[in-house]
């Protein structure tokens, strides 16, 4: 473990002109405590407006550097890991560790009216920020960073991706986590329609929460067994097509037992998911999984009919001034946006400006990059089939062979957007990539570990999701999280006892051996799912080709 050379204090005058232009800075220094240990904290300015913090161990530096993403549209600067529940050299403070607001601040609803800003969010605040944290660390211990790790989830995810594709040389060890890699269809069309196709002609909410425990036992009834075990997870939900007709209600049912009409009609639009108003086709890659429906609360689903909820904040936050060339009027609402080939094609002008779908990481392989993809299966912000078409797209442009050189791919039943759920979602990935980056030893089975019910981590979580999963319902501008809820470094710990269970590689997945303790998970073996599907068809399949970046 390395001490540091030089005062914290003396970081002040690094000059970062060379990594941000005119006016890059180290704006602030201070020695702090946390977590029973002592740090060296920097915060500083990339020109123009792109922030960042630097955690710098000062009792002892194991020579690694990890970045962290930054969720929803960011704009502020979130200390949070995760991924990495119980990673002994995280945890033991050893690490030096960063994050950026990309380049505006949350308050700042029109920021994408400033096209250099749309550069910072895009990918520059992430990149700058890397170049500015190496540097302060090499000044600080008079050493480089012998190892540099990125970890990511929504559209951290994508951020973790944007810097394989990009900047290949950046980090030896990437995790992507739920990536919201079709940035620009994810917003402007997947949350869009989840929350139109919703409303009845007064614009009230036809589903409610009350109805979502309804539709996912009919789901479980139906599905639960396809994994091989009846556990309450559903752990193949392509091999998943349960008759949706036994929720429609009958004369002599029970209000609240059973669905009308048109509540039937709205919930399979949700699963879906938007298609072009002439053609059919897709517009987004697949709308949320079967078995996902406890999640939908507050995200697309409110409580109460009336109620707002996160899918319209995220939509029209994007909508009003990210995802056009020419940004609409900001009184644009959900109403006005028309789901065609027309909006499906203004969109992709800015495909290579915010998208992380280039499959071709050539670059970065050759580099000795390793990259770990995850996702939850019940994920109702992102659906997984996202992260799965691109591990494919990987194997179709580098070859199965290649991308098992430096890719996994993981997908978590009955795990939610970047944590919780009704399945295992404390994990560590974080170990495994460093063993397959530091000791060339390649990933296979990773375990997983249930959640106690008080533990709740924002790490990926939009704001608006107070880290709590599926964000609640209620105004969203309450549930916005602060520095006070969720203060740097706040380590996701194994509760005792927990139940566990492996997950494997995609297209493996974890079954119960018939005889051991189901709460363990040496009890569990590898299987291939059932149902593997390698290619799907939706408007923006060429995105899954390799293509040239725009700045």
């Amino acid at each position: 473990m390395l001490k540091p050379a030089i005062s914290c204090d003396s970081l002040k005058s690094t000059d970062l002109t060379d990594i941000g232009g005119k006016g890059s800075q180290v704006d602030t220094t201070a020695a702090v405590k946390l977590n029973n240990a002592q740090w060296c904290k920097v915060e500083g300015t990339l020109a123009p407006e792109i922030r960042f913090r630097l955690l710098l161990p000062a009792d002892g530096w194991n020579q690694r550097y990890m970045q962290v993403g930054c969720g929803g549209l960011c704009g502020s600067i979130t200390l949070q890991p995760g991924a990495a529940a119980g990673c002994a050299p995280l945890n033991s403070n050893g690490f030096a560790v960063a994050a950026t607001n990309m380049g505006h601040s949350e308050e700042e609803t029109d920021w994408g009216n400033n096209r250099q800003k749309r550069s910072d969010f895009a990918w520059r605040g992430q990149h700058l920020t890397a170049l500015a944290a190496k540097k302060l660390i090499a000044a600080f211990y008079q050493k480089p960073a012998a190892f540099a790790y990125f970890n990511g989830c929504s559209d951290g995810g994508r951020e973790a991706l944007m810097e394989a594709q990009r900047f290949p040389l950046d980090f030896n060890g990437i995790i992507a986590g739920a990536a919201a890699m079709n940035f620009q269809v994810q917003n402007a069309m997947y949350h869009a329609w989840q929350v139109v196709s919703n409303r009845d002609k007064e614009g009230n909410a036809l589903l409610t929460s009350k109805d979502l425990p309804l539709i996912h036992q009919a789901v479980l009834n139906q599905c639960d067994a396809l994994d091989g075990q009846k556990d309450g997870l559903i752990a193949a939900p392509q091999a998943c097509h349960p008759d949706l007709e036994v929720l429609r209600c009958h004369a002599d049912q029970q209000e609240g037992k059973c669905l009308s009409k048109e509540q039937l009609t709205a919930l399979k639009k949700l699963y879906d998911g938007p298609r072009e108003a002439k053609t059919g086709r897709k517009l987004i890659v697949s709308g949320p999984q079967y078995g996902s429906e406890l999640a939908w609360q507050g995200v697309f689903i409110p409580e109460e009919k009336r109620q707002p909820v996160m899918s319209s904040m995220i939509s029209l936050s994007s909508l009003r001034y990210v995802n056009f060339v020419t940004n609409p009027s900001p009184s644009f609402t959900l109403s006005a946006l028309k789901f065609d080939q027309k909006t499906f094609d203004e969109l992709s002008k800015l495909h290579s400006l915010y998208d992380a779908t280039n499959p071709d990481l050539r670059a970065f392989a050759q580099a000795g990059g390793k990259l770990i993809i995850w996702h939850g299966w019940a994920d109702p912000h992102i659906s997984p089939l996202n992260s799965i078409a691109y591990h494919h797209a990987l194997g179709q442009e580098m070859g199965a062979s290649q991308r098992q050189a430096f890719e996994r791919l993981y997908v978590l039943p009955g795990v939610y957007h970047c944590s919780n759920g009704e399945g295992p979602s404390l994990v560590d990935f974080l170990t495994p990539v460093m063993n397959w980056v530091e000791k060339g030893q390649a990933p296979d089975a990773v375990t997983t570990w249930q959640a106690s019910p008080q533990q709740h981590n924002s790490f990926g979580q939009p704001v608006g999701a107070g880290g709590k999963g599926p964000v609640k319902t209620g105004p969203v501008q309450a549930e916005k999280p602060s520095l006070k809820e969720h203060p740097d470094m706040k380590l996701e710990t194994i509760p005792a006892n927990a139940a566990s269970r492996p997950v494997y590689p995609y297209p493996q997945y974890a079954v119960w051996n018939g005889k051991g303790d189901v709460k363990q998970a040496a009890s569990y073996v590898p299987k291939t799912l059932p149902v593997v599907n390698a290619h799907y068809d939706w408007a923006g399949s060429g995105f899954y080709q390799p293509y040239q970046f725009s700045n």
